[in-house]
């Protein structure tokens, strides 16, 4: 059995897929297997990575069935005991997996990590000066962003530190924790497609009681494609997905105590969501009837989450026989 699952999704990444899953084949330290799961791609994606040949698994998909679902089918199909899900635009420093992987070994309540995420640039991934993400942060209204994200790198985020979650873009898991967090749309809930699904297993995993550590000496290199200052440029789909994902994340995890706290400036919010679909970006509002269609499956899907976390609690302080 491996140490390590490294997995990337694919859908039409084939410029990138040689420089990921390179970086991803020479990882040091660790025993590792690597899958790719191909979205049912209309490039050359699933031909570069036969060209790796028998050191990468390939899972051809006859549908774009969205991140979250084919992440879930590349952790079912993978052995590791810990999970690296790697975006196809992210490169890793060769002693990345080792790093964190020896951390968690000391750490058993440590259920996630995210390393040193640096902007990288080009067609080659090249490292840029600014930092990308040192991990996921929450705000008190239960909007989520990357820590540092776009900040010049030079003395910044050089502790470690346990933080709120890990960053997608290289998300480092222990599979005792991403089991713990499967429910019925998977470990990664594949209701979200694409977008904000890191955010919401993050918070899911804290709520599990899972801890997540940011180790700045495991450096990654990520050219970002969305941001929120460039919403007006992001595809139709991603933003339709982004709108219907920020109810879903409050649907899923919110206590009602956190509801109650941050009432009006999340209403304030919702509001400016709502007003900007309504006027300056339309193609979004279809997010308002997904959710409203699917209403009690997805009431259904918190109260099985709700029922984990209280069974995981209740472990936790039942006394040893």
């Amino acid at each position: 059995m491996p140490d390590l699952s490294i997995i990337v999704v694919s859908h039409n990444d084939e410029a990138d897929l040689p420089l990921s899953v390179g970086s991803a084949l020479a990882q040091l330290g660790v025993s590792a297997e690597t899958l790719v799961v191909d979205n049912h791609s209309s490039d050359a994606s699933r031909d570069v990575v036969r060209q790796f040949g028998g050191v990468v698994r390939l899972l051809s998909l006859e549908e774009n069935v969205g991140f979250a679902a084919a992440m879930n089918l590349g952790i079912e199909a993978a052995s590791g005991r810990y999970v690296l899900a790697l975006n196809p635009d992210c490169r890793l420093a060769p002693d990345f997996a080792a790093i964190l992987a020896e951390r968690l070994d000391r750490r058993p309540d440590i259920g996630s990590a995210s390393g040193r995420i640096l902007r990288a640039s080009g067609g080659k991934l090249l490292p840029t000066t600014r930092l990308d993400s040192t991990g996921i942060y929450r705000t008190a209204t239960g909007r989520h962003f990357d820590r540092g994200s776009g900040q010049e790198a030079g003395g910044r985020y050089q502790e470690e530190e346990e933080i709120f979650g890990a960053s997608g873009a290289a998300g480092f898991y222990r599979r005792e924790a991403l089991e713990s967090a499967r429910m019925s749309t998977g470990v990664f809930d594949s209701d979200f497609f694409l977008y904000r699904e890191d955010a919401d297993l993050a918070w899911r995993l804290k709520n599990l009681g899972w801890k997540c550590l940011y180790i700045p000496s495991a450096v990654a290199y990520h050219r970002r494609r969305n941001l929120p200052e460039r919403r007006r440029g992001m595809s139709p789909l991603v933003n339709l997905h982004s709108v219907k994902n920020r109810f879903l994340l409050r649907i899923n995890n919110q206590s009602p105590a956190e509801f109650a706290a941050t009432l009006l400036p999340t209403v304030a919010r919702d509001a400016l969501v709502l007003g900007a679909c309504l006027t300056v970006e339309r193609s979004s509002l279809p997010a308002f009837a997904w959710l409203w269609r699917n209403r009690k499956r997805l009431w259904a899907k918190r109260r099985e989450i709700r029922q984990k976390i209280r069974a995981r609690h209740l472990a936790s302080v039942r006394p040893s026989p």
